[in-house]
């Protein structure tokens, strides 16, 4: 009959496992010496989205560093996010240039405007170089749309992103195009979602 290990045994296989563990871990990571600036795309039909790329935001904010969002689609709503950046001043540059969504607009010409002028504003606080972290917030939608030329936008990404400026892009169905250059791809897959049971967006957890 096999023997129940005591719990100073368990400790002590405990320790010796997490000891293993850590020197395997510490080997990889000193392989790991290339920094850069990341693309960062974050997609998928589920909710967090935006909300993970704020919390990203957040965190560059806690390391001192700059950070610039340019948001393309959402402009009406006064968001939790929008009230607590502001406390940041300078670090913080705030670019609301959407509209809303496209059928709260229902002017084609009026989208396309506005997506033009985001997409410009975008480029300009890119290419400065004067932000640690950039955020263009539902980008992915007005490329679902065809408001702004897909080619245009993984080209200037690729070829003209300062190396060091991290960069991350948020929206459903993100274009292959634009997964296929970044560096990190997260998709949000929606298992519940309290909207399907007549649940409104809640202060707080929605916006």
């Amino acid at each position: 009959m096999t023997r129940e290990m005591s719990e100073a045994e368990l400790d002590a296989r405990h320790a010796e496992k997490m000891r293993k563990k850590k020197a395997a871990r510490d080997k990889i990571i000193a392989t790991k010496t290339i920094e850069k600036g990341l693309l960062i795309v974050h997609t998928g039909k589920g909710k967090g989205k935006s909300t993970a790329a704020f919390g990203m935001v957040f965190r560059a904010l806690g390391h001192g560093m700059r950070v610039a969002i340019v948001q393309f689609v959402k402009g009406k709503w006064q968001t939790g996010e929008r009230a607590a950046l502001e406390r940041f001043g300078d670090l913080v540059s705030i670019n609301t240039m959407g509209e809303g969504f496209t059928w709260e607009t229902q002017d084609r010409q009026r989208d396309l405007a506005a997506a033009r002028a985001a997409w410009e504003r975008a480029k300009e606080i890119i290419a400065s170089g004067t932000f640690k972290l950039v955020l263009l917030d539902e980008l992915n939608i007005v490329l679902r749309y065809g408001y702004l030329p897909v080619e245009e936008i993984v080209a200037f990404l690729r070829d003209e992103k300062p190396a060091d400026v991290h960069v991350i892009v948020t929206g459903r169905n993100a274009p292959d195009e634009l997964i296929e250059i970044a560096d990190l791809v997260t998709e949000m897959e929606t298992v519940k979602h309290p909207f399907r049971s007549g649940v409104k967006a809640q202060v707080g957890i929605e916006y």
